[in-house]
Formats: structure tokens, C-alpha cells, sequence
């Protein structure tokens, strides 16, 4: 199976939890794609949910397959929410945020009852890290906040040699915030708790990708099938 097999696997297999009737949180990426593509299937089938899309481009998605959407402040829960990671590991600690979303995905899922993650088995790994950890930042001071986010991977004895804002092109990556993401290739994060504190206490930060206690479980598409994985 190609990468692309195995995340359109794990996508139509997150359709076992969830339900006709439910609110459910859309998430983004090209996992999370498949399932919004799947969630679709069922709603031409008849299904009557309400989708509430973590990016814009979820959102065009949702909407050309006819899926309903309402805004995370029209619900007061949500039922489940099914989104991507970059990376996760065996506590299903996770890197979010290559889409550009990670602030929309973690403010969707500390608003839901579950959230189930979906990847390829090669998002699956021993220790966070080699995935560039995005840090979403206001602009003012943007400078001043990537030096604080190098002295910060120093403090925890992280590679900050590759620190740097996301490009689009010629002209730096926007969130759908308006904000913009530091890359932070930090290759190897052995204690992701104290340096998502550390990330959230640092003037400038509006959010950071690493989402802990989140994740119900997760289910990864692999050569093999799929494998269900639940917290250790």
C-alpha cells in the first residue's frame, strides 16, 4: 500500500465512530481528508450530521459534498472530532500543525467528547521531533519571538539550527488566523510536556502543535491494515 493508501485506509476506518445524528469535528490535511471524503458518502446515503470544519479549506471540502456545517461556537459539544498528526506516539502525544491549522484543530478538539487521529503508519514514532514542530506567532515582535523560541530549544538542549518562519512561495505562510508559523526543527523532544508549557508561557505564541491528552486513540493505515492503537 502507498502512503496515500494507508491515510485513506485510516480515514474510512474512523467511520466506525462515528454516527448518524452526531456533530462532528472536521479536521484538515490530507488524512483527514479521506475522511471528510467518506463522511460525505454517507450524507448523500442520507445521513443527517452537523460538520465543524477546523480550516477553511475543510470547510470548501464539507461543503461541496454536501456536508452541513455550523461554527464551534453554534454547538455546545461536539461528539467527535477526526483529524490528522504529523507525528504521534505510543501515548499518543502528537505534532499538529503542517496544515497550518494546529490553533482551529486544538480549539475544536478541547471541544469535543473524542477525538479520534487517523494517519499512515509512517507518522508512528518512538520520540517527537523530526517532523518540524509549528509554533503559530503574531507578527508584531516576530522576530523577537523566533530568538525566544531558539533560547527556549536551547533550555532543553534541542537542535535549533533549523528555526524559521513557513513560506508560501516568495511571501510568508498566513494562518487562516492571520498569524504566522515557525517551523521548529527540533529533531528529537524528549520531555514534549515541559516544552509545551514552556512554548505556551512565551510572549508572541498564540499556539503550539503539540497536543497532549487530547486523543482518544488513533488509527493508523499500514501495509498490513489497520491497527488501532489506545493511550499506554
Amino acid at each position: 500500500m502507498t502512503a496515500d493508501d494507508q491515510k485513506k485506509a485510516a480515514g474510512r476506518a474512523a467511520l466506525e465512530y462515528v454516527a448518524n445524528g452526531m456533530t462532528i469535528g472536521l479536521g484538515t490535511g490530507s488524512t483527514a481528508k479521506h475522511f471528510v471524503d467518506a463522511l460525505g458518502e454517507k450524507v448523500a446515503d442520507g445521513w443527517i450530521v452537523k460538520g465543524v470544519p477546523t480550516s477553511e479549506q475543510t470547510a470548501r471540502q464539507a461543503e461541496s459534498l454536501g456536508i452541513p456545517l455550523v461554527s464551534v461556537d453554534e454547538v455546545t459539544h461536539i461528539d467527535v472530532t477526526v483529524d490528522g498528526a504529523d507525528e504521534l506516539d505510543a501515548k499518543l502525544r502528537l505534532i499538529k500543525g503542517g496544515g497550518g491549522a494546529l490553533l482551529r484543530e486544538k480549539i475544536v478538539a478541547a471541544a469535543s467528547n473524542k477525538i479520534v487521529t487517523i494517519a499512515d503508519a509512517s507518522k508512528f514514532v518512538d520520540v517527537l521531533g523530526a517532523f518540524p514542530l509549528p509554533v503559530e506567532v503574531v507578527n508584531f515582535g516576530c522576530g523577537t519571538t523566533l530568538r525566544r523560541l531558539i533560547d527556549i530549544g536551547r533550555a532543553h538542549n534541542l537542535d535549533t539550527h533549523d528555526l524559521d518562519f513557513r513560506m508560501a512561495g516568495e511571501i510568508a505562510f498566513k494562518t487562516d488566523g492571520g498569524n504566522l508559523i515557525a517551523d521548529c526543527a527540533f529533531k528529537a523532544i524528549q520531555d514534549p510536556e515541559a516544552l509545551a508549557r514552556d512554548l505556551s508561557d512565551c510572549p508572541g505564541v498564540v499556539d503550539h502543535g503539540i497536543f497532549l491528552g487530547l486523543s482518544s486513540l488513533a488509527i493508523l493505515g499500514t501495509g498490513e491494515g489497520v491497527r488501532v492503537i489506545k493511550p499506554e
